[in-house]
């Protein structure tokens, strides 16, 4: 079938024990929660010849703890997602709640465009 036949670069990059080269990822799914990982912890211009990849969601744990930082978060990363994950899923919705002093957690729900698939990820991001 079609999901044994894909394979990409595992993050975060490692070397594979077994045969001395680059760990491959050959998970679709798990593949596709990497790269949103990427996406959200990556701060804009930390990228070379990327400057506007990421949503930085570490510098919004220095935020104070409001409704409107929370509302920043969900903007912010709806859009880098969006921006930058647009081929590969279609983003429904994205939650953010600060639940204490330093802990932003962030929920997204997407859709899987290769398989229509419906997906859910919780990222936690502490200081």
């Amino acid at each position: 079938m079609a999901r044994d036949l894909f394979q990409a670069i595992h993050y975060p990059v490692a070397i594979s024990a077994s045969s001395g080269r680059l760990r491959q990822e050959t998970d679709y799914e798990a593949y596709i929660r990497q790269l949103i990982r990427q996406v959200l912890l990556t701060a804009p211009g930390e990228r070379i010849n990327r400057p506007e990849f990421g949503a930085g969601v570490r510098r919004l744990v220095f935020a104070p703890l409001s409704p409107a930082s929370a509302s920043l978060a969900q903007t912010t990363v709806f859009q880098a997602l969006n921006a930058e994950l647009d081929s590969l899923i279609r983003v429904e919705s994205v939650t953010a709640e600060a639940t204490e002093p330093g802990r932003l957690d962030i929920g997204v729900t997407y859709i899987l465009r290769a398989r229509g698939e419906r997906q859910f990820l919780n990222v936690e991001v502490a200081i």
